[in-house]
């Protein structure tokens, strides 16, 4: 598959950004190749397209189905094996950030609970006792959060993100009727 120059500056960007995200180069142009196609993909192809070595196809496509953002599927009448990935940016953003929960957040978390219940503990000053404390509290409200944006149907979380700075203009009014007497 030739890539057209826009095509190419989409994929090349986006394996930028997954370095800045934490992610491979290479899994991050794989991935953005097989949403940009829209279309499943055998490995030859991904080789042939993105120029890199067949041993890094293969271990980024891995890596891409462990994040849950690549499946395996068979094509009719083509015995290798074929990847895709959702098409639907809603979908992949979900994915992302719940994968991301798992691997980071909810380690971090069980981490700090497990300190928390530690008698060592009670020898830390109690400024340490409450910044880990906060930390916890912080994580859990943001999964919490997060989870519960993230059963909402697109329309209805596309609305609660354009809100943006309205939200901030509705929480400042509303503080300031429960701080008048």
């Amino acid at each position: 598959m030739n890539l057209s120059p826009t095509l190419s500056r989409f994929v090349l960007h986006w394996g930028e950004m997954g370095t800045r995200w934490g992610v491979n180069r290479t899994v991050s142009q794989i991935h953005a190749l097989l949403y940009i196609s829209g279309r499943p993909l055998h490995a030859e192809e991904i080789v042939d397209t993105l120029g890199v070595a067949r041993s890094n196809v293969s271990n980024s496509l891995r890596e891409l189905q462990s994040w849950k953002l690549a499946r395996l599927v068979h094509v009719p009448g083509d015995r290798r094996d074929h990847f895709e990935t959702s098409t639907d940016i809603w979908e992949l953003f979900r994915t992302i950030v719940r994968e991301r929960e798992e691997r980071e957040l909810a380690p971090t978390m069980a981490v700090l609970r497990d300190i928390l219940a530690d008698p060592a503990l009670s020898k830390e000053s109690a400024e340490v006792r409450l910044r880990i404390r906060a930390t916890l509290e912080f994580l859990e409200i943001l999964t919490a959060w997060s989870d519960e944006m993230l059963r909402l149907d697109v329309a209805t979380l596309t609305k609660v993100l354009k809100l943006g700075a309205r939200i901030k203009k509705l929480l400042g009014r509303e503080s300031e009727t429960k701080t008048k007497p």
